[in-house]
């Protein structure tokens, strides 16, 4: 079934300034920084009104309400993250051989690593705020997408394939995503 001018509304939060350029990118600018993501499809308008942004479709298909659900949670993330970072939480487990877990110059060393001579390094992109307190290792960004793949590149560095994680469990694993406990 087809809709005619359909359109979606987002409330901008106090605080919160939105523009949309031409070619649907979008900068969303709040307290804590500014993210600019670029949403295209032929078929879809983004505008700014009266501190609410709509998304237009002039006729709704199965697939343009897909891509509208989409930027409509891309949107929500954006708006979100500028007035409050996302925290992602991983815990450093270590067994027979103590870890020892270090972050500096944007870079995340872990030496000795079930034994390791070689100790296993990753790049953090720039602006990320790592923090290494103990066995916790906190990630924060307001750029969902970046502090998502932030900790799951944290949690794949110390990853050992063909081993089952429930019985070899040395590594360092999240256990809190924005918002969630694990």
């Amino acid at each position: 079934m087809k809709f005619k001018d359909y359109k979606e509304e987002i409330e901008i939060p106090e605080g919160v300034e939105v523009t949309v350029s031409e070619g649907n990118l979008i900068y969303v600018k709040g307290e804590k920084g500014e993210i600019k993501r670029a949403l295209r499809d032929p078929k879809i308008k983004i505008s700014v009104e009266n501190n609410k942004v709509i998304i237009f479709v002039k006729v709704l298909t199965k697939n343009e309400k897909t891509m509208v659900g989409t930027f409509k949670s891309h949107i929500k993330n954006m708006l979100k993250g500028v007035k409050e970072p996302y925290v992602y939480k991983l815990k450093i487990c270590s067994g027979h051989f103590p870890m020892n877990v270090s972050y500096s110059n944007n870079e995340l060393s872990v030496k000795n690593f079930i034994g390791e001579k070689i100790p296993r390094k990753l790049k953090i992109q720039q602006g990320v705020d790592l923090k290494v307190e103990g066995d916790i290792i906190t990630v924060t960004h307001i750029n969902k997408e970046v502090s998502g793949q932030t900790a799951a590149s944290i949690e794949q560095l110390c990853k050992r394939p063909g081993f089952d994680r429930r019985i070899f469990q040395p590594g360092i694993y999240i256990t809190e995503k924005a918002g969630k406990i694990m």
